[in-house]
């Protein structure tokens, strides 16, 4: 356990090419999940909590870490799963997801496992807690369930999802009905969230759930004769996606003379150890983290403003 503890800082550090670790951990049962040691800041034994009144019954306190207050969510009450019990002897895997730092509480944390994206796969259909499930794997014939913390913390903490005043004016709305984006994420939450952004502009939009699918829609309608780069503004991408990562689509399209000119944002909840010497190696135009609609909807509009000049 020592080992695992020590390695999650130093490891949160690594970019590979469609390749992920994931931090493997238990609930109350003999299931095993998964989550992207990128989004780790620190594992530590549960500290002593404070109630916060008022709060979702879903938020058991919160610690007082290194000079910062962080809510402690509990993991198996946040997917519809029992609480956990004794909790001075569990675990809490702090993490940073969406500008926000927030601990879960875990009976138990195992190893660390370094995984392709290729061997990620979506959440088969009739899972009991599949709303929480972003993708499953293989590790050792067990399968692991990688629970989807966005669709969590938006019923946890909902965060503003409108455009706000002033942004849209009657031009802009106008001009960018002319313009279509791609949208690319695993997250039904992050997938709704986006489009909703994108359409109050005025764009009209298509959404995929993977870089793989994506690719194989762009490739596929060049092979019919379309130019993606008159048809899409942009590709709004994730980048932990199953089958294939946002970093491993962009180093594609651009490797792909039909599709290169395509101009590329990276949309992820990675911003506390997101690499930007990544985004430039794989030739992104630019990088935003989740979610802020005002900021996403300011730089589709002035992508789309230049893209006119």
């Amino acid at each position: 356990m020592a080992s695992v503890l020590e390695s999650v800082n130093q490891r949160t550090q690594l970019v590979g090419e469609n390749r992920l670790e994931l931090l493997l951990f238990r609930l109350n049962g003999k299931q095993i999940y998964g989550i992207n040691v990128f989004k780790v800041k620190e594992v530590l034994q549960c500290p002593k909590l404070t109630a916060l009144p008022h709060s979702s019954s879903v938020v058991r306190g919160v610690a007082h870490i290194r000079g910062g207050t962080i809510p402690i969510l509990d993991l198996g009450l946040a997917t519809g799963a029992s609480p956990m019990e004794n909790i001075a002897q569990c675990f809490v895997i702090i993490t940073e997801y969406n500008r926000r730092i927030q601990g879960f509480l875990v009976r138990g944390v195992e190893r660390i496992v370094n995984m392709n994206w290729s061997d990620i796969q979506p959440p088969p259909k009739g899972l009991i807690n599949d709303n929480y499930l972003t993708a499953v794997c293989q590790v050792d014939q067990e399968m692991v369930e990688i629970i989807d913390v966005e669709q969590i913390l938006s019923e946890v903490a909902p965060t503003r999802q409108d455009i706000s005043d002033g942004i849209v004016s009657e031009g802009v709305h106008a001009n960018a009905k002319k313009h279509h984006i791609l949208i690319v994420d695993d997250s039904s939450v992050a997938r709704k969230q986006i489009k909703r952004c994108m359409e109050q502009v005025g764009f009209e939009t298509t959404v995929l759930n993977d870089g793989r699918e994506a690719l194989e829609y762009l490739q596929g309608m060049v092979a019919d004769g379309a130019d993606v780069t008159k048809e899409f503004a942009m590709v709004i991408s994730d980048i932990e996606m199953p089958e294939m990562d946002g970093y491993t689509l962009t180093t594609a399209i651009r490797n792909d003379s039909r599709l290169q000119d395509l101009f590329i944002l990276l949309h992820t909840s990675l911003s506390g150890v997101f690499n930007e010497a990544m985004v430039k190696k794989v030739g992104a135009d630019g990088f935003l983290a989740k979610f802020q609609p005002d900021e996403l909807a300011r730089l589709a509009i002035e992508t789309v403003q230049v893209q006119a000049d």
